[in-house]
């Protein structure tokens, strides 16, 4: 029987009976072969004794068990049997000695007299017998009749449901200062109670203190932990339970104590100390100090390596021999020793080492020594890298590979994902098993999963095995996963059995006698359900069946396609053992059902109830992409980045987060190990660099797509290079800028220590005060408002209210204001403004400052047209408050001037409008009118290249200081006009184009100073002056004494000369004659003389070839100048006797080239004209019919050309437009006739130019019919176009119509017909040619319905509904079907068909009261729209009247 026994039950006595001594294997033999005999012996005898033998039947059982189960298959006790006995154990003879006595005749007088004797302690026996199973049946109905009462209890909720109550309820405690104290409560109830601790009757939050509070709940037990306590937490204390039943509550009190008393105290167990000696020893333990010093800080390894983190802990005062208990925790969970992590105690040093790191050895560790006084712990974070992989590009190993649902034949393994993917993403990995004992690995899949879940199947049952994981890529396979924990292929019930678990007692034992069972087949399984589906693999999950005979049960998976009625056995060689099973090679996408058939010896029972079908896929979707990521400094090398969790993410393992050096496109994984909070500090950075950093979220199914990149982050302290955080001050001074029925405008300042970083938001709340009693704090807003002023909506009017403000920045939020004045909601009816807000001071100097405000947000009945602003000294009564301005100001800003230095001033600002001046504002903080040490102003530069820039120094400076330009005291957001440089601390703001609406006020303010401001003022006065240095500085004159001249010297030589104040040794001279270069010759001598200046041309003779312009060009360095002298003789005669010539010359401004005009591609009209001779002196002057034309925009001199440019012509520019040029040496004239003649040919060229922009004709349609059109690049009112029908100008009517719309030109035909078929044309007039644009309408026709649709079709309900209808339109429309304005498509119940582009028809196969609604066709193309509707009435015939739906 041994044989039969499973391995792991041979160790347990009670299974084998080889342990019985050998007297008791013989006493045990007899007796029950007496029993046999017994039993055989007594077949005649009465109705009692065979009502014996159907109490004792012959037991039949392979394999007995002795624990006593419920019907759930739960322990409730142990069976103990009765072993039977016969007359052959009163006599203690074999049957062989019988055999041997019986023929004597000794035995014959023995049984004669006996034999009365013997059969009266037979009748004894039986009677016995009889009596102890009749007690046993009687245990056995009543255990029976507790069963049925307790599943009926089960099975009626609401029988089983109670308030709370607390069967252990907490205890008080009086403790030392600085020692750690837990209460402790059990508490029952059902539904289960949900248990909150107060203290104080306030509620406690342990994440408000962290680390002073810690709450556990556990198996109805729970615990509130208060560390190192203080006189504060000195309190009533109290646990409140509540379920859906009811609440109760049980109160308990600490008291704290000081430890520096006099006399140490005695503890409660003084009893128990026999001396002072030990009295004191055991006050000093309680008094000890704890201090950890030399400690790790964050490590980095790499997978493979070994690491050792260590403390040095010292203990105040100093115990030989005394050992604290030190615990280590990763992540918060309590390690033990194993062969990954050794740990080591030296009496002063706690040593962890991990011996062979892995990316599961990734965490935060935490150190924590506890002594009779209290603990304290160390904590700091390790980085575990990914070894080298063994192919280059392939991915990182998965991690933390664990076994799930174990069963005999079954087990499912998951891991976790690897951060890095080696470049290519991940195909699948490969699982690995393991038997327990070798060496060798065998690999369960054939294929790559990407779930990071499979089922491995194929077990032996009760062998033990580990798994190991593998990711691959299309570069290769990584590295296996650490190995998982081992765990054996059986049943959860045996299992435990193994680890020791044994039946609990109840109190009872059930004495029962082994009884043969017929085999029984068994029923059906119960709750058959699919837990887990993906497009690899469907794990089912069943109970076994309550009717299952004494023998163990297996199982056949049956499958069926959805839709059919096939059922085929998926297992058909070998039944499984386990209630949990998968199939694999699924059609993905395909449904279907399941259901499961019990087998035993006996047979195979019925099939359960087959489960919904299923699609084969994964029902696990990839989380979505993180939300917006945040950077914010932390220190030197580490960066806090927090993230907006994946939305309706599903089983979320947790996330992944990289950096990258801004610009290297390299990014680097911050963790190998996901993290489940949205906030992670990423340490190892590069100090000074600037990073970006991206999330991605990751579950069983796959990682999602990373999140948007965040902003840019600097490597740097948080706060003033290493401060510590600090959340701001409370604002102060709440006041009402606005109140409407239901909600009120507050306005507040700001605080006076914003904690070292800026202020990120305020929030707001408010409570309601009735009768003087305020009530509870609500939040107004949940997103923090930047600004200092918010609308608190949903009031109630003719209600009072109270409000208070938190300031936040990035250390996080700080404390409230003090509640404000009680203000009452009711709507304001005043027709002035109310008071504006916001008040702030800058740029203080010791005779002026800037005040700055914000409008009103309550206007009155009028619009704010003006500020008035009072001041005063700040020690001054009320009546000393005086106007600064007279007339109102329109400016939110005002520069007050003559304050006295020294004096204190504070100010206020009233609003007015057409009804009047409104209410004061708060009155500014007292403000010295002083200039503070190392002010600086703003200070303008024009560099050598002629670039304009305002420049700000600040000498108080931090590191968070930021410089922030505004124009007219706004922030500058418009990068266009002006471009921001700062370097250390200096500031540059620089012009772009300087011109005239870059006029106004700038200013500079310093951030994280005190007030370092200062501003400029830009005049056009003073913008004319900037742009006239600039244009020296770009281009630089040389200086010259004397302009080009000309002398007659003898021998008929003329000499050209002028004379430069002063050129370096690196000037040079280009001598130039009408635009021609001319250099040293036989007619030519020239002479530069740099000392002096002097410049000189002599040539040998003139002549009437020589009649031209002269010009000397000078070059020194970037700085230029020239000269030009024009000689022109009208009549040149060379005398050739005398040498004398008649020559003209001529040295004032002239023009080169006469007034003309260009028409640009953009049509715009420039009138030109080449000049020479110019001097910055000369001035030029436009003039049309004799008016002068002011100097715009429009002017233009550049490269000795003027022009004048008019962009959009028009009638009222035709005239006589006429330039003059004039200065001390002369004048000239050139004049431009655009009138009649002149005007028209302008515009005839301007029309060319239009015409030849115009794209191709096209056509459209619209809901009159058809329209052809064209574009031009401008449109001009003057410009005439012809429309052309089969070369004929179209006649217009009501429905041929013609128009512009902007650029575009177009001609409508509503209703075509065929007759409107044929050639279309667009002419453009210029006067010369024309140009035509055509379009052929030939063939085309709009889209229509032509017919077949009735308006309503009414069909019983089940019957098939077709309608078809003609389409016509060429080119062929495009077909859409409505319901109720919806558009729908074809499927399996509604066929949408569009046959030949002609048919279109609508099918319903089986119509249902669904159907039921408004029907439309629309039909489009090119040239029109058409709909045809009907509705459609489905009627259900069995209704009372045949009612339709």
């Amino acid at each position: 029987m041994s044989g039969s026994i499973p391995f792991y039950q041979k160790h347990q006595r009670h299974y084998d009976r080889g342990y019985r001594s050998k007297e008791t294997e013989s006493k045990l033999s007899q007796y029950q072969s007496s029993s046999r005999y017994a039993a055989a012996s007594n077949l005649v005898k009465g109705t009692r004794r065979q009502s014996f033998i159907r109490l004792s039947p012959i037991p039949k059982r392979a394999k007995p068990t002795y624990l006593a189960v419920d019907k759930e298959n739960q322990i409730i006790g142990y069976v103990v049997p009765i072993f039977r006995g016969s007359s052959e154990f009163a006599t203690g003879f074999s049957d062989s000695e019988e055999a041997r006595v019986r023929g004597t005749s000794a035995y014959m007088a023995r049984r004669d007299l006996f034999t009365s004797g013997l059969e009266m302690e037979r009748s004894e026996q039986i009677s016995r017998r009889e009596a102890m199973r009749e007690s046993a049946e009687r245990i056995s109905l009543n255990k029976r009749i507790h069963e049925h009462e307790e599943h009926f209890k089960r099975m009626n909720e609401d029988s089983l449901m109670h308030p709370p109550e607390f069967v252990i309820k907490p205890r008080s405690h009086t403790v030392w200062e600085k020692q750690c104290v837990r209460l402790h409560c059990t508490v029952s109830g059902w539904p289960d109670p949900r248990v909150v601790w107060y203290k104080n009757n306030v509620a406690i939050d342990p994440l408000a203190n962290p680390g002073k509070y810690k709450l556990e709940s556990r198996y109805n037990v729970h615990s509130l932990e208060i560390n190192r306590c203080d006189f504060d937490d000195t309190a009533q204390y109290h646990a409140s339970a509540m379920n859906s039943k009811g609440e109760q509550s049980a109160f308990a009190s600490i008291v704290v104590k000081s430890r520096f008393l006099e006399n140490p105290p005695i503890p409660n167990n003084h009893k128990y100390i026999k001396s002072k000696t030990e009295m004191h020893l055991l006050y000093i333990l309680q008094t000890t100090c704890t201090h950890i010093v030399d400690q790790f800080g964050v490590s980095f390894g790499r997978e493979g390596e070994t690491m050792s983190l260590g403390c040095t802990v010292i203990i105040y005062p100093a115990l030989n021999r005394y050992q604290p208990e030190v615990e280590w925790y990763r992540d918060d969970v309590l390690l033990s020793p194993s062969k990954w992590t050794h740990m080591h105690w030296s009496g002063d040093r706690a040593t962890l080492t991990l011996t062979h790191l892995n990316k599961e050895d990734e965490g935060l560790y935490t150190l924590r020594v506890t002594t009779k006084s209290g603990y304290e712990t160390y904590s700091a974070y390790v980085f575990v890298r990914d070894a080298d992989a063994e192919v280059e590009g392939a991915p990182g190993a998965p991690l933390d590979v664990r076994c799930l649902d174990a069963n005999k034949d079954y087990i499912i393994v998951t891991w976790k994902q690897p951060a890095v993917d080696g470049g290519n993403s991940i195909l699948g990995y490969f699982v690995d098993r393991c038997e327990v004992g070798t060496t060798h690995w065998i690999q369960c899949n054939d294929t790559p999963v990407k779930f990071a879940r499979f089922p491995v199947t194929g077990l032996v049952e009760g062998r033990s095995y580990t798994f190991r994981v593998r990711a691959v890529n299309k570069s290769g396979m990584s590295r296996p996963s650490r190995v998982s924990e081992p765990v054996a292929a059986m049943d959860p019930a045996d299992r435990a059995r193994m680890r020791g678990t044994s039946a609990p007692w109840t109190g009872q034992i059930i004495v029962t006698e082994e009884e043969p069972a017929e085999g029984v087949v068994p029923g059906r399984p119960l709750e058959l359900q699919v837990t887990e589906a993906t497009k690899n693999y469907v794990v089912l999950s069943w109970k076994p069946p309550g009717e299952k005979g004494l023998e163990g049960v297996m199982y056949y998976v049956e499958k069926c396609v959805s839709g059919t009625d096939n059922w085929q056995r998926v297992n058909t060689e070998i039944p499984v053992k386990s209630p949990r099973f998968a199939l694999f090679d699924l059609a993905e996408g395909k449904s279907y059902s399941f259901r499961v058939r019990c087998c035993n010896s006996a047979g195979v029972g019925e099939p359960s109830d087959p489960t919904e079908a299923t699609t084969v896929g994964d029902k696990l979707d990839i989380p979505s992409a993180p939300g917006k990521v945040i950077p914010t400094r932390n220190t030197d090398t580490s960066v806090v980045v927090s993230w907006e969790a994946s939305r309706d993410a599903k089983e979320l393992v947790g996330y992944y987060i990289e950096s990258s050096v801004v610009g290297s496109n390299v990014w680097e994984p911050c963790n190998n190990k996901p993290v489940n909070a949205t906030r992670f500090i990423c340490h190892g950075l590069m100090t000074g660099e600037t990073y970006v950093f991206r999330v991605r979220a990751v579950n069983a199914a796959g990682l999602s797509q990373f999140s948007p990149e965040s902003e840019p982050v600097e490597v740097k302290a948080a706060i003033g290079g290493g401060i510590p955080h600090a959340s701001p001050a409370p604002p102060y001074g709440i006041t009402v800028l606005e109140c409407v029925r239901d909600s009120m405008v507050l306005a507040w300042k700001q605080p006076n220590f914003i904690g070292g970083a800026d202020i990120t938001g305020y929030f707001v709340d408010y409570r309601e005060v009735i009768d003087g009693v305020p009530g509870k704090w609500h939040e107004a807003n949940i997103r923090a408002v930047s600004e200092r002023a918010y609308r608190v909506s949903d009031l109630k009017e003719n209600k009072k209210y109270q409000f208070q403000v938190r300031a936040a920045n990035m250390a996080g939020v700080g404390i409230p204001s003090l509640p404000s004045n009680t203000f009452l909601c009711e709507e304001w009816t005043i027709a002035v403004p109310g008071p504006p807000h916001d008040l702030q001071i800058r740029e203080v100097r010791s005779d002026s400052l800037v005040l700055l405000w914000k409008p009103p947000v309550y206007q009155g009945r009028d619009p704010v047209n003006g500020f008035y602003v009072d001041i005063k000294e700040a020690e001054a009564p009320e009546e000393a408050w005086r106007g600064v301005n007279n007339k109102a100001t329109e400016k939110s800003f005002i520069k007050i001037k003559n304050l006295k230095e020294g004096e204190t001033y504070v100010f206020r600002v009233r609003a007015q409008n057409k009804a009047g001046v409104g209410n004061t504002s708060d009155v500014t903080e007292p403000v010295s009118a002083v200039t503070k040490p190392g002010s600086k102003e703003i200070v303008v530069d024009v560099d050598d290249d002629g670039i304009i820039s305002l420049n700000f120094e600040c000498c108080d400076m931090t590191p968070d200081s930021k410089f922030v330009w505004s124009k007219n005291y706004e922030e500058i957001s418009d990068a266009s006009r002006l471009t921001v440089e700062t370097k250390g601390n200096k500031s540059k703001a620089v012009f772009k184009t300087p011109g005239e609406e870059d006029v106004g006020i700038y200013s500079c303010l310093v951030t994280h100073t005190d007030g370092a401001s200062a501003s400029y003022t830009l005049s056009e006065e003073e913008l004319k002056r900037l742009l006239e240095i600039s244009h020296d500085h770009k281009f630089p004159i040389i200086p010259l004494k004397s302009e080009l001249a000309v002398e007659l010297l003898e021998k008929g030589k003329v000499r050209f000369w002028l004379q430069a104040e002063k050129i370096s040794p690196n000037g040079k001279v280009d001598y130039i004659f009408n635009d021609n270069a001319v250099s040293q010759g036989e007619k030519y001598k020239m002479n530069f003389d740099k000392n002096t200046g002097v410049i000189e041309m002599i040539m040998e003779s003139l002549t009437p070839a020589d009649e031209g312009t002269y010009t000397f060009q000078l070059q020194d360095g970037k700085a230029t100048n020239q000269s030009s002298l024009v000689l022109i003789g009208d009549v040149c005669i060379l005398c050739c006797d005398s040498g004398l010539f008649n020559t003209v010359f001529v040295a004032g401004p002239h023009f080169i080239e006469y007034l003309g005009y260009e028409v640009t591609p953009e049509c715009c009209v420039i009138l030109k004209c080449k000049v020479g001779n110019m001097k910055k002196e000369t001035s030029a002057l436009w003039y049309k019919d004799g008016h002068e034309i002011k100097s715009d925009e429009h002017l233009g001199f550049t490269e000795g050309v003027l022009k004048l440019e008019i962009a959009q012509i028009s009638k009222k520019d035709a005239g006589v437009y006429e330039v003059v040029l004039k200065d001390d040496r002369g004048k000239d004239t050139s004049t431009l006739n655009l009138t009649d003649q002149g005007f028209k040919d302008l515009m005839n060229e301007v029309f060319s130019f239009i015409a030849n922009s115009s794209t191709p004709l096209k056509v459209t349609s619209t809901d009159e019919g058809i329209r052809l059109y064209t574009f031009v690049s401008y449109y001009n009112d003057l410009l005439q176009v012809t429309w052309h029908y089969k070369d004929s100008a179209i006649a217009f009517s009501d429905r041929i119509k013609s128009g512009v719309v902007g650029e575009q030109l177009w001609l409508q035909i509503s209703e075509p017909t065929e007759k409107d078929m044929g050639k279309y044309a667009i002419e453009f007039n210029d006067g010369k040619g024309g140009l035509r644009r055509t379009l052929e309408l030939s063939g085309q026709d709009r889209a229509r319905v032509a017919g077949g649709l009735p308006d309503v079709v009414t069909i019983q309900e089940g019957k098939a509904l077709n309608l078809t209808c003609n389409i016509s339109g060429n080119p062929v429309p495009e077909v859409t079907w409505l319901k109720n304005d919806r558009e729908i498509t074809s499927d399996e119940h509604c066929i949408l068909k569009f046959e030949s582009g002609k048919f279109a028809s609508f099918t319903i196969t089986g119509v249902n009261t669904s159907d039921s609604g408004k029907y439309s066709i629309l039909v489009k193309n090119k040239y029109g729209t058409e709909s045809g509707d009907f509705t459609v009435s489905v009627f259900i015939p069995d209704e009372a009247g045949g009612k339709k739906k």
